[in-house]
């Protein structure tokens, strides 16, 4: 959960940057490099979610527990 917060952080500091960089800078911005350090940003995070699911799942299990059930619960 930690590194999840602090990806949320980092994509949060990049997108100041970026808003700063692109008003100082105007037609000299870098777009392109800004938009593909978002997307590595988005395919970490979208990673650690992954990685967060597997692993709860795991642990259910373990605990004789069936996540499908209970993944169910979640949205009703």
């Amino acid at each position: 959960m930690r590194l999840r917060r602090t990806m949320d952080k980092a994509a949060r500091e990049l997108e100041t940057v970026e808003r700063t960089l692109r008003t100082t800078e105007s037609g000299e911005f870098p777009a392109q490099v800004f938009e593909e350090a978002a997307e590595h940003l988005l395919a970490v995070a979208e990673f650690i979610d992954e990685q967060a699911e597997r692993l709860q799942a795991k642990i259910l299990e373990a605990g004789g527990l069936d996540p499908e059930r209970l993944g169910r619960n979640d949205g009703e």
